[in-house]
């Protein structure tokens, strides 16, 4: 397969771009070329220009912010397949956090400009982006009423599920940026934890969790 069509089959499975038909997929992912980045490497940081859309083609890379601390607070993990960048490379605003190859990887880059040319020509997804951005909205809503109306384990169940769901059953988090992430002081996250790791839903390890028992703690992220 050509790095062409491996990028159209990325641009599909994201809802900005699903609903596009094979030859406008293939126009698009056209105009993208690839990038390497060894280990560690810093492809952004925040404040940096929002210049670029990125598709992770191998390798995976981390979202990052600072936290009060003066340590790093993972927000997301991309692999393989993932999008990232669609913020950005619509409003061109500075970004918003920093992304680093956590191994060796291969990126997807669609630039700005490019991008916004062919949206001239294709308002088709320009309607769709609109679209994407209210969902957006509405999640961002959904998420703000969790962290007022849902008690903190229902909360701590739904970040892990959502983490694991990118990363697999070993999720690599402290506790402090879980609770920075759920809203939540670490003094609680650490006692929920400590009664999940009782009944043997998860393990505790520094900087990481592992997840044993992925049914219960889904049922409780549905407050089941």
């Amino acid at each position: 397969m050509s790095k062409q069509a491996e990028f159209a089959v990325i641009l599909k499975m994201n809802p900005m771009f699903a609903d596009l038909g094979a030859d406008e997929l293939q126009r698009l992912a056209g105009l993208c070329h690839t990038q390497h980045l060894q280990a560690g490497e810093v492809l952004f940081q925040k404040g940096d220009a929002g210049d670029a859309l990125f598709g992770v083609r191998r390798g995976q890379i981390r979202i990052e912010t600072g936290a009060s601390d003066g340590n790093r607070l993972t927000l997301n993990f991309m692999g393989p397949g993932d999008l990232f960048g669609e913020v950005a490379v619509l409003d061109g605003q500075d970004r918003t956090a920093d992304a680093t190859a956590g191994e060796a990887s291969d990126l997807f880059v669609l630039r700005r400009e490019d991008f916004l040319s062919f949206l001239e020509r294709e308002p088709k997804v320009a309607v769709k982006l609109i679209e994407l951005l209210c969902q957006r909205i509405r999640w961002m809503s959904e998420r703000m009423e969790e962290s007022v109306q849902q008690p903190l384990p229902v909360r701590l169940a739904k970040r892990l599920c959502a983490l694991a769901s990118d990363s697999g059953s070993e999720v690599h988090i402290s506790q402090e940026q879980l609770g920075i992430v759920v809203g939540a002081a670490r003094e609680s996250v650490n006692r929920q934890l400590q009664l999940w790791r009782k009944d043997g839903i998860l393990d505790l390890q520094r900087g990481r969790i592992l997840l044993h028992d992925m049914p219960k703690l889904t049922a409780m992220a549905r407050n089941e």
